[in-house]
């Protein structure tokens, strides 16, 4: 991988891994579609993909702190006894919301990789993440306007069905924060808070999935040394997540009747036009 391939992946993924556009689905078609030849098994791949994930759960960390901050002092006890049970309460949820995604990754991680290498399936499950958007978009337009939940209102199946719809996002194509906005969408929340329970949700997922890919480091015993542009390419990513969680948490609270159309058309118009040009390419 040349230094402006991993440039380009790096800010690839700092911007899909947050926007509803599938970070997995363009990782893989972007490679097929500039014909670039990619060893997904060389020695600098998975170090480059840890660091990665390092430089976008920095991001989150550093754009959601004062969030993180509240929760955890709250629920070290640090504050007035309201704030202690909603801290651990939404504490609890982000775990719960989690644990769906765990056990599916571990299940099935072997089968699911199968379609990695797959550009035309993640193009066509790209155009499935659209048709997605746009039921929940449409589904969101007809509640009322003043109608939402904060996220200490959510019940256990709420986070727990949260969780599931977040195993989708391992089909390459399909958009972690977009199944995860839907599903909340579903229980009757904002388009806001729907993406901030996504994105605080997202920090573990994100640790779990790194923690995995060192481990796998570990167990290969790759020096630091074949690490290479991994390192700038996590500080890329992790620019990018940053400034792309910053918009859109404003673009979400300014666009509550159709925020994710956008996102939903480019879905459908890129996969088609990826189906079409991987065909005859």
């Amino acid at each position: 991988m040349t230094t402006i391939q991993a440039l380009i992946m790096a800010i690839l993924q700092g911007v899909t891994e947050l926007f509803p556009i599938s970070s997995l689905g363009h990782a893989v078609i972007l490679p097929a579609l500039l014909h670039w030849s990619l060893d997904e098994r060389a020695i600098t791949f998975l170090p480059f993909l840890a660091m990665l994930h390092v430089g976008t759960a920095i991001a989150l960390f550093a754009y959601f702190w004062r969030d993180w901050v509240a929760l955890l002092t709250g629920a070290a006890g640090a504050a007035d006894p309201l704030r202690v049970g909603e801290s651990r309460y939404i504490l609890f949820l982000i775990v719960v919301a989690t644990v769906p995604a765990l056990v599916v990754g571990k299940l099935l991680e072997h089968p699911l990789r199968a379609l990695f290498g797959t550009p035309v399936m993640a193009a066509g499950f790209l155009v499935i993440n659209g048709l997605i958007l746009l039921f929940a978009d449409r589904l969101r337009a007809r509640l009322p306007e003043d109608a939402d939940r904060p996220i200490a209102s959510l019940s256990i199946a709420d986070a727990l069905w949260i969780g599931c719809w977040q195993c989708l996002a391992f089909l390459p194509g399909i958009s972690r924060s977009g199944a995860t906005m839907t599903g909340g969408l579903l229980r009757g929340v904002s388009h806001e808070t729907a993406a901030r329970f996504s994105f605080l949700i997202a920090l573990p997922v994100i640790l779990a999935a790194t923690a995995n890919q060192l481990l796998e480091l570990h167990k290969n015993h790759i020096p630091f040394s074949a690490m290479g542009s991994a390192v700038t390419g996590a500080v890329a990513a992790g620019i990018t997540a940053f400034l792309s969680t910053a918009f859109l948490m404003r673009y979400f609270r300014n666009h509550e009747n159709w925020a994710l159309r956008p996102f939903a058309l480019y879905s459908v118009a890129a996969g088609i036009l990826s189906i079409v040009a991987l065909h005859y390419a």
